[in-house]
């Protein structure tokens, strides 16, 4: 009765092999593939501007040319949210290609997350609601082999396949939960496998393999890989997964909140884990919806500046450019200098720092040659040494994302079946609005010893990404020695302390003892979500990693 779900997609550009590899390198029921990502529903929605027949993600329709006949063959059937804004496009371009190649598929699709006509105000370009696996579950258990979707939860593409296999209702809510974390494991691909893992060093992560969650009729799952694929999958990549961009105890979804702080992870040898104890409560009942809208023009200029009086060379282009953009600059202007240069380098790169201009306005000429002229002109009358890293721009449009809520039982969730029947998807007749988890007791702190100043990441991991404007920094502790020291040391403040940049914004603290973890999350470090392009790291990657350069007190025991 065990259901293999296996993944082989994390975003809209993800690995283009990994169908193929995923559906020849041993057995599967389901692959999924997620291609959707706050910056992607962007991305499509331009591409439908310019033409209503598109609005889904291509590269998926090509790896079907060969990936539709690898599955019929291997009797593996595929749900994807691929579909992005037109789901049902998708569906009858699969069709297609199923009959030029020759291979008979059931197609099916879900839609009803497209709520644009709801009257959002000027300038949004997309808005949609995330839906649950129920849809997907219907189409499936109407017999299709090809499930395609439109904005769903990442991990509905696995609560779907699994409630549809071991026929759970929505009164299954522990099940529904246990396949919701699973599914929270498989969404980004080889990130369960070693990918972008803070102790990459100690794994063979050069290409990963995409993971599979063994899921079971209980909602318990085992997470592995195919074998002879590289990588590797511990208690570590997948308590590293787990953190990554979630926040508290409560996980909510639109089938299931599950909780987080009941998570079982053990190890159940070479690249097996097992997840299990997960419980689940009443979904909330409201949907969380992406709005997405352009939000202005952008252009950046990046000067380089080597040697010595670093700090007065930008001072100087700094001023310049001020004077150059007064009279029609830009409406926003950022300015942000990267001391990156060290003293006496044996190379020029080592001994020159980043200056930073990112401007921003409603109106592209006051983003576009005013500010690239203004920079040129100063070629030959400015600090000593003056260079960029690349010939300045017109400028380009930038996104925003904005998350609102809307009732479920507005949303027109629907099952378009392999016959062309489209059934109406309920929303869970039992909800509950979330609540505060209490704060869980600490663990004994260690007794008092010699410490010594050193990264945090000599004896913590860490993974960080974005929602919204928000971002999230999970870290986990190697042993238990280290979460007892962690849980009592990693405070909010010290947060603030060890990361600067986010002195002055919210931080909250989570604690989630199973995976000796404490994840932050950090409000408006974002601005207004990825597509803005608000900082240097404008969605949060490497966050976690920049904590773990930070040097603390750490007992010499755990060293």
């Amino acid at each position: 009765m065990t259901l293999r779900v296996g993944n082989a997609s994390g975003f809209y550009g993800d690995r283009f092999e990994a169908v193929r590899e995923m559906l020849t390198g041993g057995q599967l029921d389901i692959l999924t593939g997620d291609y959707l990502a706050e910056l992607t529903m962007l991305i499509l929605g331009r591409d439908r501007a310019k033409d209503p027949a598109l609005g889904y993600a291509r590269t998926f329709l090509r790896q079907l040319e060969e990936g539709l006949g690898l599955a019929a063959d291997r009797g593996v059937r595929i749900v994807t949210n691929a579909g992005g804004l037109n789901p049902s496009a998708l569906a009858g371009a699969i069709r297609e290609l199923a009959e030029r190649v020759g291979v008979p598929v059931r197609v099916a699709h879900v839609e009803g997350d497209d709520l644009l006509d709801r009257g959002w105000g000027p300038g949004v370009l997309t808005a949609n609601a995330y839906l649950g696996g129920a849809g997907i579950a219907e189409c499936l258990r109407a017999g299709a082999d090809v499930v395609v979707t439109g904005r769903v939860t990442d991990a509905a593409l696995v609560t779907g396949p699994a409630a549809a296999h071991f026929g759970w209702t929505e009164r299954d809510r522990d099940a529904l939960a246990g396949a919701v974390v699973a599914g929270h494991v498989l969404e980004c691909g080889a990130q369960a496998t070693g990918g972008n893992y803070a102790f990459f060093t100690d794994h063979d992560v050069r290409r990963p393999g995409f993971p599979i969650a063994e899921i079971n009729a209980d909602g318990s799952s085992v997470i592995t890989k195919h074998p002879d694929t590289g990588g590797a999958v511990t208690v570590g990549t997948v308590t590293a997964q787990l953190l990554y961009e979630t926040a508290g105890a409560r996980y909510a979804g639109p089938d299931v909140t599950a909780r987080l702080d009941t998570v079982r992870l053990t190890s159940l040898g070479p690249d097996r884990v097992g997840i299990d104890g997960v419980r689940g409560e009443a979904p909330p009942p409201a949907l969380k919806t992406g709005l997405t809208r352009i939000g202005g023009w952008r252009n950046e200029v990046v000067f380089v500046l080597t040697g010595l009086d670093i700090e007065a060379k930008a001072a100087l282009v700094r001023d310049q450019m001020e004077r150059a953009l007064a009279k029609r600059g830009p409406a926003e202007v950022r300015w942000t200098l990267a001391r990156t240069d060290r003293a006496d380098a044996e190379v020029e790169e080592e001994a020159s720092a980043l200056l930073r201009l990112v401007v921003r306005d409603p109106d592209p000429e006051a983003v576009g040659r005013t500010v690239s002229s203004a920079a040129v002109e100063l070629g030959l009358a400015s600090y000593p040494g003056f260079h960029l890293t690349a010939p300045p721009g017109k400028g380009a449009p930038y996104g925003v994302f904005e998350a609102v809520h809307v009732d479920a039982d507005i949303v027109p969730h629907a099952a378009v079946l392999p016959d062309g029947r489209r059934i109406s998807v309920p929303s869970p007749a039992v909800t509950s609005q979330l609540t505060e988890v209490e704060q869980p007791p600490l663990p004994e702190p260690l007794p008092p010893g010699p410490t010594r100043r050193a990264p945090l990441g000599l004896v913590a991991g860490a993974r960080s990404g974005d929602k919204g404007g928000s971002a999230n920094v999970g870290v986990w502790a190697r042993t238990d020695d280290a979460w007892r020291w962690m849980a009592h040391h990693l405070t909010a403040d010290r947060f603030r302390h060890l990361s600067p940049e986010v002195r002055d914004l919210p931080v909250e603290r989570h604690v989630l003892p199973n995976l000796r973890a404490l994840n932050f999350t950090i409000d408006g470090l974002l601005g207004e979500g990825v597509a803005s392009q608000a900082r240097f790291d404008p969605q949060a990657k490497a966050l976690g990693e920049w904590l773990r350069s930070r040097h603390t007190d750490i007992p010499e025991v755990l060293l």
